[in-house]
């Protein structure tokens, strides 16, 4: 089936939980936009990750339980051997506030075959979970939600429903080949959602999803932080997917296909009771710190306790990387846990600036907050 959006469309589209789209470029949060939602505990599982260490360190440390994916966790040497890592990053999030737990999957790897295989064995209970979030378009982000979705539709609650960041989320997604051309990286298509029978939303302003959970909306473009060269996208649609045209300024559509600045990439964020704000940034390529800042703002919390996740800082060199360590600090979180593709010269930088601070983290593990 396909699916071809016009601009109304579209915005009967996002309004269906959430609200309406808006216009696009550098966003400044002045104050605080909602109030955060307080809870008590919440739980992370790696499903997918860019890499699976069996004897990674233990890691002990105070605000935060690390259970590393051994044996014990998965429940025997079969188990442990049938997990799978690949480049993308997919975290299985509960979230726990006076006694009631909502359960969401954020992102969703880069292939369905390693993230059903990896929740299946890692105790992901479809049928359980409140609701899916996307952080932004790319495919190593949302590459196994479709065949997730299709595996396990019967078992998911009729009602459940996709947050995405914002309409670039289901824009054509390219890469550029050493020889300067370009080629496919993928488009989420908003036809297998309907055949699916998955309603979406978005993001692109602070908003709750569900009733304890936070995303950041836009982030804010004030740091030192810039967009480190990832893909190219195109505005527009082409065999019946890709996102709205209109959407988008004149200014934005020059050029077919131009570098990504993921303009409508959001961070999901928590209110930990007494702790402090739990950000997870995805990808972060609008900057990590930015994101928490952002996040700061639109709820008004400033105490950080942790800051989990991708911070797309691989291909950064390592001067850049200090520097962004060095910001992070200032923010005095309690924990940092790097995924993805935060890069072996965060992991070097944060161990020698912020060791106290830092937790190590492949696929399979597990992260407990507010014990």
């Amino acid at each position: 089936m396909t699916l071809r959006l016009n601009r109304r469309d579209f915005v009967a589209g996002s309004a269906l939980l959430a609200g309406t789209a808006l216009a696009l470029g550098p966003v400044r949060v002045e104050a605080a936009t909602l109030a955060a939602p307080e809870i008590d505990r919440l739980t992370i599982r790696v499903l997918v990750d860019s890499g699976h260490e069996l004897f990674l360190d233990k890691t002990d440390h105070p605000m935060v339980k690390v259970e590393r994916s051994g044996i014990g966790i998965i429940g025997g040497s079969a188990a442990l051997a049938g997990i799978n890592s690949q480049w993308g990053l997919s975290l299985y999030i509960e979230s726990t506030a006076a006694g009631v737990t909502r359960r969401q999957m954020l992102d969703f790897g880069l292939t369905p075959d390693v993230l059903v295989n990896n929740a299946t064995l890692l105790g992901v209970d479809p049928a359980t979970l409140d609701g899916l979030i996307l952080s932004h378009g790319h495919g190593d982000h949302y590459g196994g939600l479709i065949g997730f979705i299709a595996k396990h539709r019967a078992a998911l609650r009729p009602d459940i429903a996709l947050v995405v960041g914002g309409e670039d989320n289901f824009c054509w997604q390219y890469v550029k080949k050493p020889d300067g051309k370009f080629t496919e990286f993928g488009v989420l298509d908003r036809a297998d959602l309907k055949r699916l029978h998955v309603p979406w939303s978005t993001a692109e302003e602070p908003r709750l999803i569900g009733d304890q959970a936070i995303s950041t909306g836009r982030i804010a473009r004030e740091s030192i932080e810039k967009v480190l060269p990832n893909t190219y996208v195109q505005y527009g649609m082409h065999d019946g997917a890709g996102c709205d045209a209109g959407h988008f300024t004149a200014a934005e559509r020059q050029g077919e296909i131009v570098p990504n600045q993921h303009w409508h990439e959001h961070a999901t964020c928590f209110n930990l009771r007494g702790r402090g704000l739990v950000v997870i940034s995805s990808c972060g390529h609008a900057g990590i710190i930015n994101s928490v800042k952002t996040a700061q703002k639109v709820t008004g919390i400033n105490k950080v306790h942790a800051i989990i996740g991708g911070f797309h800082l691989y291909p950064a060199k390592a001067d850049y990387v200090a520097e962004i360590v060095q910001g992070i600090k200032a923010l005095d979180p309690d924990v940092v846990i790097p995924m993805h593709c935060s890069g072996v010269n965060f992991v070097a930088a944060a161990h020698e600036m912020m060791p106290d601070k830092l937790v190590t983290s492949t696929t399979g593990n597990r992260f407990t907050l507010g014990v």
